[in-house]
Order: structure tokens, then sequence, then C-alpha cells
């Protein structure tokens, strides 16, 4: 079977803003991207995807586009680009870029000249509809907890979004729209970017607008817009342009079930691969549940065997950091998460700061937020509990918990910038960051290195089989991937304490060779074992 670079691949997410700043304005830019790129070919990635530098008004941090083809300023500029995407290319590195064609801001040209009046020739690029009685067209609610429609006094519609009232829908359903669209995607790959990731995709078709919402709570709020039948036209469109330019992408597919996404990907699906999001189930004070971390994995690598393909990450832009989410912040908790998704069969993600075990801002005050939705959430928990408690509710669920400025060295701001950044550093950066962890054989950063090194030698880990072992404990992930000529073991503890197991006969019966292990020594397979607090362990034949 023909194997495809992308499947022994490993992709590192940049959220530029925090990554690092040439110019000294305390906001990461293209030029000190550039200036990182050795970094990055250091740690061995394959390439880069880098979220939203377009021209923005940033009410949601850059996937509100008022201009696709500009470049906002404090990044830098097009010509920027094409210095990055050079160099990058003269690493080895390849380069994707953030589609976001779900939604633009409402500062986009098109969406100006629509609101001035019914007859504009780009009012049905959007969704615009009639009231009833004073109220929104429908019960339908977006992704902020309220209404999909805001009220326009000029024209005496309502216009339709699903996230902020900033940021309204596109209308799939017009032609013109869909052309527009198309050769802007085309724009960009002419330049010489190596494909993207695309944002909130599955969101593109919505239901007739009479459809009533199924039920209050959960995703059955959300099924008018997510995964609507007729999307596949559209993404066929789009994946006819991929074809054309060979384009790697991502696909974000929120809704889209482990049952449903392998017509979505693969050779014959409509992109190379997508994330999924249930494995980030959390519980209401915002810490991770294992388990069902485990089990949901599991099933998506059962799911999407075969000719299937998943873009597999811990971290990104949009959640708070793994290891305090999922494990107790300490480098022993990275590196066990590390190794528990990085072997699965899929193209592994890393974002910025996770190969250091970067952790969550310590936040003192909610002044120190970025992120809109944190007053709301905080304001929505002093409701039910006492302000410091609710304070805490709060910054736990907060994105800009990831959004931290990159911890390069110890130097004032951390090496990101000469001046105060547009976020709180967190003050952790003195112990733990680039320079520091490049200097210890025993850090989560050369951990990363090792994986990386596997997966792009291990033709089990590449392009192997899945299959998880059960051991007597639901929060230890055991599973083997198996090639035609190499199998490998993966054995990792994700709890902070000491825990037993029994190994099955037909497992340690084997002639392993140990690869990776937390231990010096590793741990023989016998029927019974005692692992340690975060125990990894990686075997081969």
């Amino acid at each position: 079977m023909k194997q495809d670079w992308y499947q022994s691949a490993v992709g590192y997410e940049i959220y530029p803003r925090s990554f690092c700043d040439s110019n000294g304005d305390g906001i990461g830019d293209i030029k000190g991207i550039i200036s990182k790129l050795a970094y990055l070919k250091d740690l061995g990635i394959d390439f880069i995807w880098i979220t939203p530098m377009y021209a923005s008004p940033n009410v949601d941090n850059g996937y509100d586009i008022s201009d696709y083809y500009a470049i906002n300023p404090e990044y830098g500029t097009l010509e920027d680009v094409k210095d990055l995407i050079q160099q990058a290319h003269e690493m080895g590195i390849k380069v994707l870029f953030d589609l976001v064609v779900n939604h633009t801001s409402d500062q986009h040209p098109w969406f100006r000249d629509a609101k001035s009046s019914k007859t504009s020739p780009y009012r049905d690029f959007y969704h615009w509809k009639k009231g009833k009685d004073n109220r929104p067209p429908n019960d339908w609610i977006g992704f902020s907890g309220l209404s999909t429609w805001t009220y326009d006094a000029l024209t005496d519609e309502y216009y339709f979004h699903l996230f902020d009232q900033k940021q309204p829908d596109l209308n799939w359903k017009n032609p013109k729209l869909r052309q527009a669209i198309y050769d802007m995607i085309r724009f960009w790959l002419e330049l010489g970017i190596d494909g993207f990731r695309i944002d909130a995709i599955s969101h593109i078709q919505k239901a007739d607008w009479d459809v009533k919402l199924q039920d209050s709570k959960g995703d059955g709020a959300y099924q008018p817009f997510m995964n609507v039948s007729g999307i596949e036209a559209y993404l066929s469109d789009m994946k006819a342009i991929y074809e054309e330019y060979d384009a790697l992408t991502v696909g974000e597919a929120s809704g889209v079930s482990s049952q449903e996404a392998p017509k979505w990907t693969g050779r014959n699906g409509y992109m190379t691969m997508l994330f999924e999001w249930e494995h980030n189930y959390r519980f209401e004070t915002g810490k991770g549940d294992v388990v069902k971390f485990i089990e949901i994995l599991d099933r998506w690598q059962v799911d999407m065997q075969e000719q299937r393909w998943l873009g597999l990450y811990l971290e990104n832009h949009d959640l708070p950091r793994i290891i305090d989410t999922f494990g107790d912040g300490s480098d022993s908790s990275a590196k066990a998460f590390a190794v528990a998704y990085f072997c699965l069969r899929g193209t592994p993600f890393i974002y910025q700061g996770q190969e250091i075990g970067m952790t969550n801002g310590d936040f003192k005050t909610l002044e120190e937020f970025n992120e809109p939705k944190m007053k709301r959430r905080y304001e929505s928990y002093r409701q039910l509990l006492a302000d410091k408690e609710a304070f805490e509710r709060a910054k736990a669920w907060s994105k800009d918990n990831a959004r931290t400025p990159m911890q390069w060295d110890a130097s004032c701001y951390a090496g990101f910038s000469t001046v105060k950044p547009w976020l709180r550093v967190n003050s952790q950066y003195r112990e733990k960051n680039i320079a520091l962890a490049q200097k210890d054989e025993q850090s989560v950063f050369y951990l990363y290195k090792n994986l990386i090194n596997l997966r792009h030698h291990s033709q089990a880990i590449a392009v192997g089989n899945y299959q998880r072992i059960l051991v007597g404990h639901e929060a230890v992930f055991v599973y083997q991937r198996q090639s035609q000529t190499e199998s490998c073991l993966i054995l990792v503890n994700l709890t902070a304490e000491k825990v037993s197991i029994s190994m099955p006969k037909v497992i340690r019966d084997k002639n392993w060779r140990l690869v990776l292990s937390s231990e010096k020594e590793g741990l023989k397979l016998k029927k019974s074992l005692s692992l340690p607090a975060y125990f990894y362990a990686v075997y081969q034949i």
C-alpha cells in the first residue's frame, strides 16, 4: 500500500500573536516566526499550521476576517508571508494557513455593503430574514449561548451568526459567494502555501429555518447547523481545488461523529484529515475526564481504520493546557500524555509550548484576560459561587490559558518580546523555557524529539493498524500498532497514582525491545505489573 508523506509527518501549530515578537510592539509577527524556523527544524517537525493572520478587527483574535487577501499590519505584510513560505520550504518545512469560510467579520466589505440595502449585490452573501412579532426568525442558539440572530434596524431584518454577532455567517447556497471563496482559496495556494486547516467547516450548511431545536442542552441544540445534508456538494467543490495543488487539508469538523467521519477523510474523502473534539470532555470544574479521554480516542481509532485519517492533538489555541486540565501540572504528566496520543494512528500536531510542558496562565485578576467570553463566564458563575471560586472556575475554562506568550528563555518577558506583551507572560517562564529544555536531555522537549524521530522511522507508528489492549485499569492506556513488518506496544499510566494492571499472555510472550520509557530500565512485561504515576513505555518488535 502506498504511504503518503503526511502519515509519518508531524505538524506544529503556531498562534502568531503569542509566538515571537520581532519588532518590539508586544505582539508576535511573521518575522518572529521566520526567526524561529531553525528551532522548528531542530525539533523535527514537518509542517506548520499558522492561525489567521488576515486583516481583522480582532473581535475573535483573527477568526473575524475583514479582508481575505490582506495581512493584518500588526503581523507584517504579504511580502513577509512570501519570505516565510520561501524560507520554510528551503528548510523542508511545509506551511498551512487557516481557512475561515463559515463567516467573516462584520467589517468585511461584503457585509458592510450587504447591510446598506436590501438591494445590495452582496445581500445574499449572508443570511437575512424577517423576524416574527418583534422576535428572531427562530429559536436557534449559537456557540455564544445567545440567539443566532441579530436585528438590523436599517433594513428591518435579522442576520444570522453562529459565533459573535460581529461574525455574520456566509450563505453557501449562493453560487456567487462560493465562487468568491474558491477564487480566494486558489490565490493562497498559488502564492505557495501547502494547504489549510479548515475552520468550522461542518457548519457551512444550515437546516431550513423552521426546524425546531430538538432539546435545550448538548449538541442537540446545534444540530440545525452541524453536518447538515447538502454540505457534501460544497465539500466536493473545495476538494477538487485542493487536488489541483496537492494541498494538505485538515478539517475542524465538530458535530461529525466517529461513525460519520470516515467519509470525510482519506484518499476518497473531502479532506486529508480532520480534528475531532470529543476527547476534550471535561467536568464542570474544568478538569478533564481521563477515562473518557481514553474511551473516546479508542473509539475514533477503531472507527477510522483502513484508509481514513485523523489529525491528533492534545492542545490548541482554543483549549486550556492539557498538563493542567487532564494532568497534575507536572512534566511527568506532560510526558505521559505526549506518548499516549503521539503514537496513535493519524498525524500528530504539537501546539506551541506543549513541547516544554507549558501550563495554564497564572492570571490574578479579571482585567488580565483578553478573551471576550471570560467576563460573561465569570458573571454566570457568580450567580452560584463565591467571587473567588467563580473566578477560579471561569479561569479554568479560558482560552487565554493556551495563548500566553511563548517561553523562549529566562530573560525579561520570556524572550518573547522586549516590551510588555499583549497578554500576561506566565511567571513560570524562568524555570520552564526553550533554552533550559534544550540543555536537559530528560526534558519534555527531548521526549518530543524522540517521539518525532520514532514516527519518522517506524512503519508501525506511521501506518500500522491500531488495537487497544485491556489491562484491568480504565485510566491506563495500552495499545498496539502493527504493520506488515513491525509491531509497537504503547503503555501509559495517565494517573498521578501507582496502579496495578494485568498484562495479557498474548502480549507478554512476545520478544519486545524497549524504545522509550519514563523508567531508566523500563518494565519487564509480566502478568502482574505495578506502574508508577504517569509511567510510559514504548516497545518494539
